[in-house]
């Protein structure tokens, strides 16, 4: 599972993390892998000075920051954002941008008075107010961003690799807000990649194919350290063909719909052999090609995946008409019964004594 940390699911998920403090090879393993929200490598200084952002003859100070995953860790050298504002809003209620910079540890020169002064690392940052003295001297500003870093991945099955292209992960705050719903953090997150966040818990959806194999857990992630984590799919691919005969060649213009075992469409291709993840369970292929209709109901079994094939021979049965939709129709007289159904007994015919009126009558009301 995820060691301490809480674990919530909607379906079936296991997560395999491995914890590791980021220092120095840590970090090494931060720039091994495909960055969200990061930069080429740039220089250690490569500062942005707004032009008219200092007071005409202000005396400028040199400002040194650096930036810390952990209080006790060591400074970060690449993949930082700094941006230093004015407290002051402008006609348009922002604070305006004095000066930004881009890589490791920065250094501006700043006029005295107050700024806000903003890092980020990826997904994670935090933003201190900074005072800049007249006179003497101005210590180096360490900012402790108290993040680490998330890797994702999945498996199918016990350990049935999954393709890169087939994969995807959002990343969601673990608070539900008032309607129900929680703060995307970042979207459509690919497998292997390192994705740097704050420290805390974090709900992540991940998703195999389009249709309906989707996991949900919560994972922590640790200040100073790199969390990977390996969701398990209930789930596979299965690949339809309609056939005329068992291995045979796909038919072309067929349309396809893939029902639960309660009915309810969860997919719909038209191709001759159309390919789709599914979720652990049962099901039915329906296929239409050329006004008929053929069906199968198959199983789909984690980390399994399968060639469905329908015959042409399977035709779904056509459902029995109502009642009221029937027509009755007058068998011709000494026609036999149908195999099975015992013939109705025959009534006597009248006698002519039963057809004559009693009392006496003259047989008028028989013409």
């Amino acid at each position: 599972m995820f060691g301490t940390s809480p674990l919530v699911r909607t379906g079936l998920a296991i997560a395999l993390m491995v914890l590791m403090p980021l220092g120095a090879g840590a970090q090494d393993a931060f720039k091994g892998f495909k960055q969200l929200d990061s930069t080429s490598k740039m220089p250690k200084l490569n500062a942005f000075i707004a032009p008219g952002a200092a007071p005409e003859g202000a005396k400028l100070r040199d400002i040194e920051m650096e930036a810390k995953l952990t209080a006790d860790g060591t400074p970060v050298e690449d993949g930082l954002s700094w941006y230093v504002f004015s407290p002051i809003a402008g006609t348009d209620g922002k604070l305006p941008l004095i000066a930004s910079a881009k890589g490791g540890p920065a250094a501006f020169q700043l006029a005295p008075g107050d700024y806000f002064v903003n890092v980020s690392f990826g997904r994670a940052g935090v933003t201190k107010k900074l005072t800049v003295p007249a006179d003497g001297e101005v210590d180096k500003q360490v900012m402790v961003l108290d993040a680490g870093g998330l890797l994702l991945n999945a498996v199918s099955g016990t350990d049935a690799r999954i393709r890169p292209d087939q994969l995807s992960f959002s990343i969601y705050s673990s608070e539900v807000r008032d309607d129900g719903e929680r703060g995307l953090v970042v979207a459509d997150v690919s497998p292997n990649t390192v994705v740097r966040l704050n420290a805390g818990t974090y709900h992540i959806v991940s998703e195999y194919g389009s249709v309906n194999a989707i996991i949900r857990a919560d994972i922590q992630v640790e200040a100073g350290k790199l969390t990977e984590a390996t969701i398990q799919h209930r789930a596979a691919q299965m690949t339809f063909k309609l056939v005329s005969e068992a291995g045979g060649e796909a038919i072309a213009d067929t349309a396809w719909s893939i029902l639960t075992a309660a009915g309810d469409s969860v997919g719909e291709s038209v191709s001759a052999f159309p390919t789709m993840v599914l979720a652990e369970g049962e099901y039915s292929a329906v296929a239409r090609n050329k006004d008929k209709i053929y069906q199968r109901d198959f199983t789909v079994v984690a980390g399994r995946n399968t060639d469905v094939e329908v015959l042409m021979k399977d035709q779904e049965p056509q459902q029995p008409e109502s009642p009221a939709a029937r027509t009755v129709q007058q068998a011709p007289a000494g026609t036999p019964p149908p195999p099975g159904v015992q013939p109705a007994p025959e009534e006597p015919l009248p006698s002519y004594d039963q057809l004559v009126p009693q009392g006496g009558g003259d047989g008028a009301s028989l013409n």
